[in-house]
């Protein structure tokens, strides 16, 4: 029996009939690499085993590996006992990889944030995570809940909220509602902007996300004494493309302050 451990946020799912709903919405073709991030128990990794797939387990936490490894002898080989957030994941695999999981809700957002440095490696993701984080990550422009990964994450990726999942699912029951969303990457290979330009104007805007785009990208632009009309919006009110056009516009003011 493996003890969920409140520090690394674990809740075990212990729904049989979720579990297939989550691995039936990973759609990869045949032979191709997936990493599982934090399997725990293994109520993912046991379906997921079925699959003709290249499975590679990520997980933490030495007693649930122990488990794992007890319980299914073939991931002897193939479990990685390391921390997502810290591994060179190319190392570990060279090509691309798909990626599925019952995320722990402390770590989700820096979870996707290593996504997107993998972007161009990652064609999907299925995860399960707080049920308000993935709506906002689903969240359309003018949304209250649209915020800096919306942006970031729609600008590479389709992004679908697939179903939610209550808290009775799990061991120990969290005290919020879980959703599961699935990421397919889009076509854009690279943005037609800077795009550290692009993160650093989107993180700017949506820190101070009351004040309307002139006021928040000060840190930025030393001259905001423009008409250009997007500084008269607020950061939820720009899509994808706006937030494309608004970093090439910074990006030219900053070259004329040069």
């Amino acid at each position: 029996m493996v003890r969920p451990k409140k520090h690394l946020g674990q809740h075990f799912l212990t729904d049989p009939s979720i579990a297939g709903r989550i691995v039936d919405a990973l759609q990869v073709p045949s032979g191709d690499t997936v990493l599982e991030i934090g399997p725990g128990t293994g109520v993912l990794t046991e379906l997921l085993l079925k699959k003709d797939i290249r499975l590679l387990p990520v997980e933490i936490d030495h007693e649930s590996v122990a488990h794992l490894k007890q319980k299914w002898p073939i991931l002897e080989d193939r479990i990685l006992e390391l921390d997502f957030l810290k591994m060179n994941l190319g190392e570990y695999i060279p090509g691309s990889f798909h990626i599925i999981g019952n995320f722990p809700y402390n770590i989700s957002s820096q979870i996707f944030f290593r996504v997107l440095e993998y972007r161009q490696q990652v064609p999907t993701v299925v995860c399960m995570l707080q049920k308000e984080v993935a709506m906002r990550i689903a969240s359309p422009p003018g949304s209250r809940a649209y915020g800096i990964l919306s942006v970031l994450l729609q600008a590479y990726y389709n992004i679908e909220m697939l179903f939610t999942v209550k808290p009775g699912s799990f061991f120990p029951p969290p005290r919020v509602t879980s959703g599961v969303i699935r990421l397919s990457r889009n076509q854009t290979l690279t943005l037609p902007c800077d795009e550290k330009l692009f993160v650093r104007v989107v993180k700017t805007t949506f820190n101070q996300r009351r004040k309307m785009i002139r006021n928040s990208i000060k840190s930025i632009l030393l001259n905001l004494d423009s008409d250009f009309e997007l500084l008269s919006k607020r950061p939820e009110q720009l899509g994808v493309s706006e937030f494309i056009e608004l970093t090439n516009w910074v990006e030219s003011q900053q070259t004329a302050e040069l």
